[in-house]
């Protein structure tokens, strides 16, 4: 763990909880996906997010609720840090009418308007210009102290969708923040392989405006570094670049076979996981306990486990409502 330049956070025990029970049940959340999908239970495709924990927990503890965020196809943890309930996107993800899209859009797709998600969606790059649109409806509206934070990966950063979507906000001044997490690999390509500069907060200095990066398994420092990007957002100042480096762990999707890279490499990531990170900072420092982490671990499962029988019991979408929800009233 990084040096931690708020220490009143080291005092605040409920949300050091908070951010451990939170990155416990996104990675518990995932692993039961993963094993439901085996099963055959969940249908379409999936993308886990398992290592990278830390970036989608730690950033959003950083947001407010009325914030609009835009997670990616890889975004449980994404929509689980920001509020979304989680029996009813477990209900989503095993499609029954419950769920946050009444069971029409499964794990790569979740929204929850309430909890200012926009949604997620399988476009790669794609959450650039509707964050734009989101931000430009705050600027119009004058909004006060809200950002639309949208997350996309290393792979998407070298789109075209993107790179137009952070000039639009620069030339506008538009209170969007662009969340890079960096895992190293577009899909099963290495980013060293599909660009020149691997700095990748550079970017930002191309359209004019502010970037920061931080070390996106360190949760504390994910979160130091967003909240410091958002306030300078909401002060007025355009858009921010937060460039986030992690490991995924998990495959690209779930028939990823791992074969473009070595199991030491795996290995070494999954030894420095965000969570096991988290947990030798914390019984270091003295501020809780092993038996107290492992009481939290418990609780996450339980949180899970619970939601996949909620779900279970849920009802299937009925075919009379298949083009409800299809047009805005």
């Amino acid at each position: 763990m990084g040096e931690i330049k708020d220490k009143s956070l080291l005092e605040n025990k409920e949300f050091l909880r908070e951010l451990m029970v939170r990155m416990m049940t996104v990675n518990k959340f995932e692993e039961v996906a993963f094993w439901l999908f085996g099963q055959g239970l969940v249908h379409g495709t999936m993308h886990l997010s398992i290592g990278e924990e830390a970036t989608g927990v730690g950033t959003t503890a950083a947001l407010t609720k009325d914030d609009y965020m835009l997670a990616t196809h890889r975004g449980h943890g994404q929509a689980l840090g920001k509020g979304v309930n989680i029996n009813d996107m477990m209900a989503e993800i095993l499609a029954r009418g419950t769920g946050t899209n009444h069971g029409k859009g499964g794990s790569m797709h979740i929204c929850d308007f309430d909890n200012g998600i926009l949604g997620a969606n399988g476009i790669v790059g794609a959450n650039g210009p509707i964050a734009c649109g989101a931000a430009l409806t705050i600027k119009m509206k004058k909004i006060p102290n809200r950002v639309c934070a949208a997350f996309f990966g290393d792979g998407a950063s070298n789109e075209g969708a993107i790179l137009e979507s952070m000039n639009l906000a620069a030339a506008w001044d538009l209170p969007v923040m662009f969340i890079l997490t960096n895992n190293t690999y577009g899909m099963s390509t290495p980013l060293e392989h599909v660009v020149k500069n691997k700095d990748l907060k550079q970017r930002a200095g191309a359209f004019g405006f502010k970037a920061y990066e931080c070390d996106g398994n360190d949760v504390l420092a994910v979160y130091e570094t967003v909240k410091e990007a958002r306030e300078y957002v909401v002060a007025g100042n355009g858009p921010v670049l937060v460039v986030e480096h992690t490991y995924r762990t998990s495959g690209h999707s779930k028939s990823d076979g791992n074969l473009y890279r070595t199991k030491e490499e795996i290995q070494y990531w999954k030894d420095h996981n965000p969570i096991k990170r988290f947990r030798e900072f914390l019984t270091g420092e003295g501020i809780f306990t092993g038996e107290e982490i492992d009481a939290m671990q418990a609780e996450a499962d339980k949180l899970v486990n619970d939601a996949v029988e909620y779900a279970k019991a849920q009802p299937q979408p009925v075919v009379a409502d298949l083009e409800a929800d299809v047009y805005a009233k």
